[in-house]
């Protein structure tokens, strides 16, 4: 639609960096590719002194050069008379000779010319006069809807002088508009010039994003507006809903003449669809024809509410050329089409990706190595793999009930002494971290404190548990 970072410069688009030869068709619209212009003239031959200049929306126009040297992309100030406007350089060069005699401009004395490379003053009025558009549309609407006009309003354009204001609008009938165009002059003080265009007109003007997620084609490319009639959808079997087959413009799609000439092409191999068909059961109606797989669908006159049944185009000719010849077919299976079931396939991890959810799996058994032991890497985790069944398989195999090993006095003997604080090795607390730090520190104390009474009660009792308490005095 239009790219806000292509900014001129010195003669260059400040944004895409293709000067002015951009052919995405994204910057502007009815954006012309120009393939000629690395391109140099044969020698003694002059290039064409005319170039296209390119306004508001879609509305361009070609105006002579007078030997200044211009590119694709420089602002320019063109003659109107009267009066000035301005406006981009959109073509150059040889192409533009092409788009004179599409669009059938003729090269006579009639055509402008452009008088210079706009200078600062004129790019900053020209730029006041955009901004004042769209409050100037809608001041003009609400003139319009107090003088109960049947008619639409729908783009405004300022000359670059600011000078006149012409007002592009659709109506069904034709309008008076005189009072109208007194009122716009008291109001907005500039010359005031009514244009009315077409319901397609206004949709290329504005633009916009069409059904298919794409820009419109009027707006981008299409400028050949052809009659497109309900017969087009009819062809395509397309359900005749106007708010399927209408566009932003109200009136039918232009995409629906895009295929129309293959889609007709393509019914002249098929039957009429008029065709009765005599078959063991009765007459046979057309139901409906799939195009694509070149088959027809058809059902019996006097049975209602029987599915229809598939007949190939080339099996609906052999049986009417029977019928022809006073012949009728004995078995309609052996002419049969076969549909085709497509099975429903569900969900497939078709690239091999994980599941979704392994990340929510809980990992269990925390860090392993908390003894500072290194995991065996590479061959030695083999090796120990290997040494471990030898001797796993050499090793008797002791019952599952079988008591420890060692001298359980013993060990609780030195469970004793580690409760009383006699074991070498000393837990240390470590400070808290974190938000709770406050609390962690009180749970600390609470935990140091029963650790206490806990050792001041073996100490009076004794290191054997079971040891009578003392009897109060």
């Amino acid at each position: 639609m239009g790219c806000s970072s292509c900014s001129t410069g010195g003669g260059l688009p400040g944004g895409c960096k293709n000067n002015g030869a951009c052919g995405t068709y994204g910057c502007n619209k009815m954006e012309v590719f120009d393939w000629l212009s690395g391109m140099q003239l044969p020698d003694n031959q002059k290039a064409f002194d005319i170039v296209e200049v390119r306004f508001k929306n879609n509305r361009k126009g070609f105006y002579r050069n007078n030997n200044i040297e211009l590119y694709a992309g420089d602002v320019v100030t063109v003659d109107v008379s009267p009066g000035y406007d301005v406006g981009v350089v959109s073509l150059t060069g040889e192409l533009v000779r092409t788009q004179m005699k599409r669009k059938e401009a003729k090269d006579n004395y009639e055509i402008k010319k452009v008088l210079n490379k706009s200078k600062d003053n004129e790019i900053t009025k020209w730029q006041d006069a955009r901004k004042l558009e769209q409050n100037t549309m809608m001041r003009a609407r609400t003139i319009a809807q107090s003088l109960k006009l049947q008619m639409k309003l729908s783009d405004v354009e300022y000359q670059g002088d600011k000078t006149k204001a012409t007002f592009y609008y659709t109506a069904d009938d034709r309008v008076d508009f005189r009072e109208l165009i007194k009122k716009f002059a008291e109001e907005f003080r500039v010359k005031i010039e009514m244009r009315q265009i077409g319901y397609r007109y206004e949709a290329a003007r504005l633009g916009g994003i069409g059904s298919c997620g794409r820009e419109l084609c009027c707006s981008s490319w299409l400028n050949d507006f052809r009659a497109v009639s309900t017969s087009a959808a009819r062809y395509q079997q397309l359900s005749l809903n106007p708010a399927k087959l209408a566009g932003q413009c109200g009136k039918l799609k232009c995409c629906l003449n895009y295929e129309l000439d293959q889609y007709v092409e393509s019914y002249r191999e098929f039957p009429s669809v008029n065709t009765r068909l005599r078959l063991p059961k009765g007459d046979a109606v057309h139901f409906k024809t799939d195009i694509f797989k070149q088959v027809m669908f058809f059902v019996y006159e006097n049975q209602h509410g029987e599915a229809p049944f598939p007949l190939h185009v080339d099996a609906v000719k052999e049986i009417i050329e029977q019928n022809k010849k006073g012949i009728v077919i004995e078995d309609l299976d052996d002419f049969m089409e076969e549909e085709v079931v497509v099975p429903d396939t569900d969900f497939a991890q078709v690239v091999g990706q994980d599941s979704l959810t392994r990340f929510d799996k809980r990992r269990g058994g925390g860090n392993r190595n908390r003894g500072g032991k290194r995991k065996p890497q590479g061959n030695q985790r083999n090796e120990q793999k290997v040494s471990g069944q030898e001797t796993r398989g050499n090793a008797p195999k002791e019952p599952r009930n079988a008591p420890p090993k060692g001298d359980n006095k013993q060990r609780s003997h030195s469970r004793d002494n580690n409760r009383q604080g006699g074991s070498t090795e000393s837990k240390e607390l470590k400070p808290p971290q974190g938000k709770n730090a406050q609390q962690g520190r009180d749970q600390q104390n609470r935990n140091r404190n029963k650790n206490r009474s806990r050792d001041n009660r073996d100490k009076q009792g004794g290191s054997n548990p079971q040891a009578p308490k003392p009897e109060n005095p």
